[in-house]
């Protein structure tokens, strides 16, 4: 038994023990959690304050695809409130979204670096490395949703039983419409982001996507069609092809950065100590 122990005694130094960099107690793991909160919170505040100015524009920005859709060039748009309070909500939400776009990095940043000591050196590198393309993506999709698909989804809503039904459609409900299509496809962008880090820490590797990939682009059309607002297959097609696109760029990612994980087994480590 005592030659068994020997190595944790006699061998390395403590400081030399890989883990040491990501062991905290408690207290440390608490006080940590509240500085990035309070990073977190103050980004928000600031991003929302700086918003204040620019919401009005954002908003004819957003509404930009139902008063192209409508081909009236004398309205405004064709969104109306019905209630006496739903402009001043409809302008909160915009300020809140747009206060959260702002504060994006500063978010992204502290979720990553409280996480980041359970990891090992080279994850978080590579972790870190990824940081700037998961804004490029997001904001990438965002930009896809609003200039290429919703024009074509708004147009087809539109005119969808168009000549039975006045379609009148209220400004709050566009606007959670909007935010919640745009968000989603930004998200969906993150995947050759989300497959490069998981190959690099060794969770996938190129062969076994490559191999999945008839499941993936199942898995996808159900993401498309969930994401899709029409049931029109040319909208869930638009959707489609971006995001297949993506994961074969995420399997080329994973067999340039695939690294076997290393086992995180105390026994399985070497100490040093095993030449006598």
């Amino acid at each position: 038994m005592t030659q068994q122990a020997e190595p944790l005694d006699s061998g390395a130094p403590l400081d030399s023990d890989p883990f040491d960099g990501s062991r905290m107690g408690l207290l440390d793991h608490l006080t940590e959690l509240r500085n990035r909160m309070i990073w977190i919170v103050g980004s928000l505040l600031f991003g929302i304050v700086a918003s204040i100015a620019f919401v009005e524009p954002v908003i004819a920005f957003i509404t930009a695809p139902v008063t192209n859709a409508s081909g009236a060039e004398d309205e405004v748009s064709r969104l109306i409130a019905i209630g006496p309070t739903d402009t001043i909500f409809v302008f909160f939400k915009v300020m809140f979204v747009m206060g959260v776009i702002v504060a994006m990095p500063v978010l992204v940043y502290q979720i990553v670096a409280f996480i980041a000591p359970g990891l090992y050196p080279h994850e978080k590198r590579g972790l870190f490395m990824l940081l700037p393309g998961v804004m490029v993506l997001f904001f990438g999709g965002a930009a896809f949703a609003n200039f290429v698909m919703l024009p074509v989804a708004v147009g087809f809503l539109q005119n969808f039983l168009g000549d039975v039904i006045d379609q009148e459609w209220t400004v709050d409900r566009y606007i959670g419409f909007f935010t919640r299509i745009v968000f989603w496809i930004g998200v969906a962008f993150e995947t050759p982001l989300v497959i490069a880090f998981l190959a690099r820490i060794g969770l996938v590797s190129g062969p076994q996507l490559l191999g999945m990939w008839r499941q993936a682009i199942v898995i996808i059309s159900v993401v498309a069609a969930m994401i899709t607002p029409t049931i029109d297959p040319i909208n869930m097609t638009i959707v489609m092809l971006p995001l297949i696109s993506l994961f074969f760029l995420g399997v080329g990612l994973a067999y340039l950065l695939y690294k076997p994980r290393a086992p995180r087994d105390l026994d399985e480590m070497d100490w040093g100590d095993d030449e006598e």
